[in-house]
């Protein structure tokens, strides 16, 4: 028998196929965009430290490399040699004949007695060379560059200029002494000076044949022991093997291999965020625009912390990657946020250095991080998780770094400055879910806590046509809000839902009982029929509503769910009493179930606030009778069944509703006499 397929069954299996074809794309750009941004390169497997034991098995070499001098050690040899090449000086022609002249024609003119013994001397000066200081004074010998050749001097016979002295000339008098010697300094010039081109070159020409290298192992040979303590000479070679190992030249079928590998290891990390997802939060699953949002938060973060460790490596704990469960928990909840967080840390983990402690510190941090207050919507609030955060970041440090290095002298305390600015960092989440709640149309407790606003346009508007709705819609709020303070619910949700889930009675608020001031009551005139679809048609008008006012879809499950799919008992009894064919489908609402612990919470509380107002007489035993009685229907009507409250919790439920309900009417415990 042949059977065809509606045009309609068509369309939704296509729309399931599109959504599903969506996310195994999204899965894919993911994957490839992050293998392709990270370092493809090998990474040691081995992680050492100088003065701790080496605790893996005996290391043997696995291929030919040369022993690498680290930076201290080429500086200290650059030095070295910078400090004893040799200088070089230059004897500048023509200096020492035009100084003799200048003197010689000044003693004939003025001491003609002093010429001949004066020339001499000054020839004496001037036979070596005249210089006004060495600029090197660790080397006895200087290289005196003269007519294009180089000839070596001894320090010593070199005159200074300043040590020069012409005492021992025999004068007539003290005062041609001081005559003639201000001559000698008005016209004495050095003819030697410092050669600092040639010089530079030299030393430039030596620095260039400093080898980075100080040995070579072989292949196969055994490099340590399991247990034997790394010392400097061990930690060079080690450290060589580690640069060797990662800076290697791939070919193209290692380079591939690499990169498979890569491929498979991020492609798995991100496949258990698939499964959890479809596993214990089928709606953000379901939801394209959700799960856009969770795998564009793993890649801003994995691209921030891998730009930081390619261009600064030294500053890798500046990357606020704890603000990754704050905006998860923002917009859905502290359990995903952190196994997102960790998930992300995996990623991670293949590129940063110090693999062990970066997981560590930041594994630490995450799980501090959603066990911080989680109600960011209040500003104070938010500094007070940082505050927590940074502390534990900067203790968990210190910790690791005594443990490892065995003194707490060797701790970089560099580190703990970095942790500061990181929190510092991570104070930038709130105008961060503002943003993300503007491009995905997400909705956060801050969001939430503006629509509270009881003198919003729309909750005015419901104060003005339905007042007893809503005053209604307040007080299941302040009942609900009680009741998920005491089971760990989103407080700021079902406030608000509760605030919002009757708006559709505006359209004909008349027709509700808590708007009807006078005994006229309109469905009297009604069959009961008509008067359920009118009831019932409050929840279409009040998603159509909410839905032009621009309320999110959180809050709009509220109007969906607070009813549920239960009976409308007045008028379906009034049917059957009138003898009227009934079929009690027609007297149900639509539905759907409440399908989250705040919407039972809020169907819960606006059933219990409804019927209150039924009690003549209130006494403590029959508000116990009163609440037990609607809320075992509910679950006999299995409106929770779709719902993640357990039983446990909706007895905490009915305690905390039975004694608000006892506060409302003010009833104390009767004492016998």
């Amino acid at each position: 028998m042949i059977q065809f397929i509606s045009m309609k069954d068509k369309l939704n299996i296509f729309f399931k196929l599109q959504s599903q074809i969506y996310r195994i794309i999204l899965f894919l750009i993911t994957v490839v965009f992050i293998v392709y941004i990270i370092p493809k390169k090998g990474k040691f497997q081995y992680e050492f430290a100088e003065g701790k034991p080496w605790k893996y098995e005996t290391l043997i070499s696995p291929f030919d490399f040369l022993i690498q001098k680290n930076k201290s050690e080429i500086e200290f040899e650059k030095l070295t040699i910078s400090a004893k090449t040799k200088r070089y000086y230059l004897k500048v022609e023509g200096i020492s004949d035009s100084v003799i002249s200048n003197i010689s024609l000044k003693l004939k003119d003025s001491y003609p007695y002093l010429y001949e013994e004066g020339i001499t001397k000054l020839k004496k000066i001037y036979e070596p060379g005249l210089i006004n200081e060495f600029v090197d004074l660790n080397n006895d010998s200087i290289f005196l560059i003269s007519k294009n050749l180089i000839k070596k001097f001894k320090r010593e016979e070199i005159n200074l200029i300043n040590n020069f002295s012409f005492d021992s000339i025999s004068y007539n008098s003290s005062k041609d002494s001081i005559s003639f010697n201000n001559i000698i300094k008005l016209y004495l010039k050095p003819d030697i000076i410092y050669d600092e081109i040639t010089t530079n070159l030299n030393i430039d020409n030596l620095l260039s044949k400093v080898s980075s290298n100080k040995g070579f192992v072989n292949n196969g040979v055994r490099i340590i022991s399991r247990g034997e303590i790394i010392d400097s000479e061990k930690f060079s070679v080690l450290q060589s093997l580690k640069f060797k190992f990662e800076s290697q030249i791939w070919s193209k079928s290692n380079f591939n291999l690499v990169t498979l590998g890569y491929l498979i290891i991020v492609g798995i990390i991100l496949f258990f965020l698939f499964l959890f997802l479809k596993k214990n939060r089928l709606n953000i699953y379901l939801n394209n625009t959700k799960i856009t949002f969770i795998f564009l938060i793993i890649l801003i973060f994995v691209s921030i912390t891998v730009s930081v460790n390619k261009f600064q490596p030294n500053y890798i704990y500046v990357v606020p990657l704890c603000s990754i469960p704050l905006l998860v928990r923002a917009f859905f909840d502290s359990r995903l946020g952190l196994f997102i967080h960790v998930l992300t840390l995996l990623v991670l983990a293949f590129i940063v250095p110090n693999s062990f402690e970066f997981l560590f510190l930041h594994t630490i941090a995450g799980i501090i991080t959603i066990l911080t207050p989680s109600d960011l919507y209040q500003r104070a609030n938010l500094f007070v998780s940082v505050s927590i955060i940074t502390s534990i970041y900067i203790i968990s440090y210190l910790s690791f770094s005594i443990i490892a290095n065995g003194d707490i002298n060797d701790v970089n305390l560099n580190i703990p400055l970095l942790f500061i600015f990181n929190g510092l960092a991570t104070l930038f989440v709130h105008p961060l879910i503002y943003i993300f709640e503007k491009i995905f149309g997400l909705v956060s407790d801050v969001s939430l806590l503006e629509l509270t606003n009881t003198n919003s346009t729309l909750l005015k508007e419901l104060s003005e046509k339905a007042p007893g709705t809503f005053y209604h819609s307040l007080a299941v709020s302040n009942l609900a809000e009680a009741v998920a303070i005491q089971i760990s619910a989103n407080v700021m949700l079902v406030r608000v839902g509760a605030l919002y889930h009757d708006i559709g009675k505006m359209n004909s608020p008349n027709y509700f009982i808590e708007n009807q001031s006078n005994s006229f009551n309109p469905h009297d005139e009604l069959e009961p029929l008509e008067s359920t679809i009118i009831i019932k048609d409050h929840i279409s008008n009040g998603i159509e509503i909410a839905k032009r006012n621009g309320l999110p879809d959180r809050v709009i499950d509220f109007i969906r769910t607070h009813h549920g799919t239960s009976i409308i008992r007045f008028f379906y009894d009034k049917a059957i009493k009138s003898n009227k064919e009934s079929n009690e489908f027609d007297y149900r609402y639509s539905g759907p179930k409440p399908f989250s612990k705040e919407t039972a919470i809020v169907m819960m509380a606006d059933s219990i606030e409804a019927a209150s107002k039924s009690l003549k007489e209130p006494t403590i035993k029959l508000i116990d009778l009163f609440v037990d009685k609607i809320i075992d229907k509910q679950i006999l009507d299995n409106q929770f069944i779709n719902s993640d409250i357990t039983l446990k919790e909706i007895q905490l439920a009915k305690k905390i509703l039975k004694e608000k309900l006892n506060n409302i009417y003010h009833l104390r415990i009767e004492y016998p006499d």
